[in-house]
């Protein structure tokens, strides 16, 4: 094999392994979520205010 050839097939390996971690990074899962689900966040000091008072 062509010295050139072996140096394509690593750089193309290379970015294939780049982009396969990028998008494994942005599906697994994180710490807290994104959504609206306050699954991260503690209000428990927070006093709640009631409507129509």
């Amino acid at each position: 094999m062509n010295f050139q050839i072996v140096i394509i097939l690593l750089l193309f390996a290379a970015a294939l392994f780049y982009l396969g971690r990028m998008v494994y990074h942005s599906i697994s899962a994180k710490k807290s979520c994104g959504s609206n689900c306050k699954c991260g966040v503690d209000f428990s000091n927070i006093d709640q205010i009631k409507p129509g008072k």
